[in-house]
């Protein structure tokens, strides 16, 4: 009996562990330094096409617009088989260590980053600070494309990490839900100029993603995104729907939550631009 529950404390230790290790999915310059040239390892550009011209040796291009279409709204993921082509032809697989970067801003490099877990790379990582890191490090970079060998991106989609209008509509109110948006405070106020219907999801809480960022562009401490998030009253316990205007910047607060193991977050694909789209929805 002893025994018996010596190893299932074992198990649940080591499962503890695992998540917790999944939960820390960013990566020092240092680190990537040291395994770059694993064999095991590929590094994504996930910015535009025009900042690859100089990159981290090694790494290969998949801007994060490669990955989505733009009907019925811009920036929507493509289907699963289209992007696991898409991952394959570049040397992307999810036997690999996933690492993705982009210049500094960090909202692409997330976006790819929840598109890989989505699509369900098991070991996806961000460089922490990125390309702005990297060069301040001065680990290598060069103007020459990188070879690729491709493979088969064997893709198995986690729809526990996709929210779409429906589910929005069912959250708003609903205590178990908090919908975050990661637009400006102008964006969110309606104050800014826009083409689109000013305001915000009737009760969402907004969070800027650039205020989880300290001045180097590094995710801040888990305590300062903690104390951010729990002054908006985002709990662990409820299901977290981040969006923004198409959902690039919000996946930004996808990562952070992440960090902090919030085990329930998801990220409206759809996004503001959807939203405000639907004649029927109405807006803040």
């Amino acid at each position: 009996m002893k025994q018996s529950r010596y190893l299932l404390l074992g198990i649940a230790f080591f499962l503890t562990s695992l998540i917790s290790a999944q939960a820390q999915d960013l990566i020092s310059v240092n680190e990537l330094a040291k395994i770059s040239k694993n064999t095991d390892v590929v590094v994504v550009w996930a910015g535009d096409e025009d900042g690859y011209k100089v990159h981290i040796t090694g790494a290969v291009s998949i801007p994060h617009t490669s990955l989505c279409n733009n009907d019925p709204v811009r920036n929507l993921i493509k289907p699963t088989a289209e992007m696991a082509k898409i991952l394959g032809e570049k040397g992307v697989s999810t036997d690999k260590t996933i690492v993705v970067y982009d210049e500094g801003s960090g909202k692409y490099a997330n976006r790819m980053y929840w598109m890989l877990k989505y699509l369900g790379a098991p070991n996806v990582k961000v460089l922490d600070g990125n390309f702005k890191a990297w060069k301040a490090g001065r680990k290598p970079v060069t103007g020459s494309p990188s070879k690729v060998t491709a493979t088969t991106f064997n893709a198995k989609p986690n729809a526990a990490l996709l929210s779409n209008m429906d589910e929005v509509k069912k959250a708003i109110g609903n205590p178990a839900y908090a919908v975050i948006d990661a637009r400006t405070a102008e964006e969110f106020a309606g104050t800014a100029e826009t083409e689109l219907r000013k305001g915000h999801i009737p009760g969402a809480s907004n969070i800027n993603y650039e205020t989880l960022l300290d001045s180097k562009g590094m995710l801040k401490s888990k305590e300062e995104l903690q104390s951010i998030f729990k002054a908006k009253g985002i709990t662990s316990d409820k299901t977290a729907i981040v969006y923004c205007e198409t959902s690039v910047r919000a996946c930004v607060l996808y990562t952070a939550l992440k960090t902090l193991e919030y085990p329930k977050v998801k990220v409206y694909d759809g996004a503001y631009l959807e939203w405000q789209a639907t004649a029927s929805n109405t807006v803040e």
